[in-house]
């Protein structure tokens, strides 16, 4: 990471940091990380915690790890974990050499379990999950103990040694901590510690029967890694107590400090796992990585940078309060990178033929065209210009209204980079009396598009050469949901955006868009930013998907709508 891409806003995490280091309160190198677990993949919400834990560790000079909560084998997989690590190194992190695991650790947390039994710490209760769930209470009922809460010290052994054996069948058992069932934060109501699942995990195999449970498990990670600031979101605020209880009681002597912040809500979207798997398997869109969903993957494959997404997580900031972002944040914010670091070319999604007539039948002219007009380190490209091109239909208007001020009949525009035409006929389909051919001249003297006579020409528009332009199939993406806060709503699927694809079959392009590698990005002038789509471009084959609009067309319609 450069220094550029590091955190410059001051927050309080920061500022509690600042003060823990500047009083000697800690003396340790400053060390975070970011603790996914490998059950499925990442969204927008995890981004801002990435850049969180890794730029707090960068800017203080520490170290971020990469930690995988793999105590769930039944949900989770190998796949799901390389599917993460990837998508964090795409981010433009690094967490050194080594990925942390907290499987690494289960004959630690095994022997701490055997410990806190030991000082009558935690204890087997032996209740179903229902009984368990009764007996914790409410908010404004208290606990009450379970009648095994008391066995003996020995009994408590025994039997969570033959849990870890495989003795007994799921749900039989479980180990809960012995704390206080009178407690008004309910997570300190003997919560449970270890459950029984005779499931085989993706990296130790059937050598475990019992599983750790994630407030168990994550305090103990942290202490053992020697991590200083355990940064979690807000819902992590009641599961503080509980953190602090389990260290401790424990023989550890480093004793990390957890930090909560507001986590990632952004509008017209939604991050719940439960949700957008049922999106997926619904057959509501393509798969995890579709481009409208919010997953680093579809993101990606949209053409989102990776720049991008660490600059919006930089501009919301981190807090305590929980507010809802506005997605055009951060879609003004892909757009400033890609205006940026896309190159420009021509594309026609929907192509209207242009005859010049008075241009030569056979000749091609090699025009100079600029690749980036704000830097000149893009160099310049040539197009063929030709006697036969196609221009967008939206640019051409038989009756142009009073503010249109592209081709029409008698009118003459200007074709960017080329020369002034103007539109002298029209040519209809005798059967459907679609437009199909526009006729028009050229003036000779006006190569480059400059106006020879210094006559002002008010409408640029963009065209491809009919001879040397290549058919591609373009996906016009938009937001996936139509209202703002989809979340909100149990039939959150109704509210699906129906115009969030448009599928083009026959677009034409730049004879140069058809070999650019996949996931290449451009401006596509006057049209939005634009990528080769990883998964289905290829040379003989291109696909481009839109990134997003030059402008954010939802500014307007919800004004309309209010």
């Amino acid at each position: 990471m450069d220094k550029e891409s590091t955190l410059s806003a001051s927050n309080f995490i920061r500022s509690i940091i600042e003060t823990d280091v500047s009083s000697k309160k800690m003396e340790r190198v400053i060390t975070t990380r970011f603790p996914p677990e490998p059950n499925g993949h990442l969204h927008i919400g995890h981004a801002k915690s990435i850049c969180l834990n890794f730029t707090t560790a960068t800017d203080f000079g520490g170290t971020c790890n990469l930690r995988f909560d793999d105590t769930n084998p039944e949900k989770e997989s190998s796949e799901y974990q390389d599917s993460i690590t990837e998508d964090v190194r795409w981010l433009g992190f690094d967490w050194g050499k080594s990925t942390l695991h907290a499987s690494d650790y289960f004959q630690q947390l095994y022997d701490f379990a055997l410990y806190l039994i030991k000082h009558g710490k935690a204890y087997v209760d032996s209740m179903s999950a229902d009984e368990i769930r009764m007996y914790r209470g409410t908010l404004t009922e208290i606990g009450k103990a379970s009648p095994y809460r008391d066995r003996s010290v020995s009994e408590n052994l025994d039997l969570f040694q033959r849990m870890a054996t495989g003795e007994f069948e799921d749900g039989t058992h479980v180990l809960r901590a012995k704390i206080d069932m009178a407690s008004p934060n309910i997570n300190m109501r003997d919560p449970t510690l270890y459950r029984i699942r005779n499931a085989s995990h993706h990296r130790t195999g059937d050598r475990w029967k019992i599983y750790p449970m994630y407030d168990y498990t994550h305090c103990v990670s942290d202490a053992l890694e020697g991590v200083t600031h355990s940064l979690c979101t807000l819902e992590f605020e009641d599961h503080r107590p509980l953190y602090d209880w389990v260290l401790e009681q424990l023989p550890i002597a480093h004793h990390p400090r957890q930090i909560e912040f507001a986590r990632l809500e952004l509008n017209y979207t939604i991050t719940s796992k439960r949700k957008l798997s049922t999106l997926v398997n619904q057959g509501d869109v393509e798969g995890w990585d579709d481009p409208r969903m919010p997953t680093i993957k579809g993101m990606r494959r949209r053409g989102y940078t990776a720049a991008a997404l660490r600059d919006f997580c930089e501009r919301i900031g981190v807090t305590k309060k929980q507010t809802t972002i506005d997605v055009s944040l951060l879609e003004n914010c892909v757009r400033t990178d890609l205006d940026r670091c896309a190159p420009r070319a021509m594309s026609v999604l929907r192509p209207l033929k242009v005859i010049i007539e008075n241009y030569p039948k056979s000749a091609t002219d090699l025009l100079d065209a600029a690749n980036h007009p704000k830097d000149d380190s893009f160099g310049i490209r040539k197009l063929a210009f030709t006697r036969e091109l196609y221009i967008e239909r939206d640019d051409f208007m038989e009756i142009p209204s009073k503010k249109f001020f592209r081709l029409a009949p008698g009118r003459e525009v200007r074709l960017r980079y080329a020369y002034l035409i103007t539109c002298e006929r029209l040519e209809y389909d005798p059967k459907t009396g679609e437009l199909i051919t526009v006729y028009c001249t050229y003036d000779p003297k006006s190569r480059g598009g400059k106006s020879p006579d210094g006559r002002k020409i008010k409408g640029t528009i963009h065209w491809v050469s009919a001879e040397h332009a290549k058919r591609a199939q373009v996906h016009l993406y938009d937001r996936l949901f139509n209202i703002p806060n989809p979340s909100s709503s149990d039939d959150f699927r109704n509210h699906l955006n129906a115009d969030s694809v448009e599928v083009i079959n026959n677009a034409l392009i730049e004879p140069g868009l058809g070999d650019a590698i996949p996931g290449a990005h451009y401006q596509f002038e006057r049209l939005g930013y634009f990528c080769a789509d990883e998964n289905r471009h290829s040379a003989g084959s291109p696909v481009y998907n839109r990134t997003v609009t030059l402008r954010d067309t939802w500014l307007k319609k919800e004004v309309i709508q209010k």
